[in-house]
């Protein structure tokens, strides 16, 4: 199994490093809302989850985009482990993008 996950290591690491570069700003901003939502009083902490949440499924959003694209060219065994393997490196690279931790 551990080669099945390295297999699309390559291919997933050049998707998610230009996903980073075109959206550094996004990642910025939800790195930002979390810490204001971690520092916000508690009348101000609903609002401020909120906000991370909207950009948190922006860049969720993008991520999935990209991953379908590719996981479309593939047979659809191969397309399943390819999604799982993209999703993995997004939660290990990404972790801003977690809500909740």
């Amino acid at each position: 199994m551990i080669f099945r996950r390295r297999r699309f290591a390559e291919a997933i690491d050049r998707q998610l490093d230009l996903f980073a570069e075109e959206n550094g700003d996004l990642l910025r901003r939800c790195d930002e809302a979390q810490r204001a939502y971690d520092a916000a009083e508690r009348d101000e902490a609903q609002e401020r989850w909120s906000e991370y949440l909207d950009l948190v499924e922006i860049a969720t959003d993008e991520l999935e985009e990209m991953r379908d694209a590719f996981a479309a060219t593939l047979e659809e065994e191969v397309a399943d482990e390819y999604e799982s393997a993209f999703d993995k490196a997004v939660r290990k690279r990404f972790s801003i993008l977690r809500a909740g931790g």
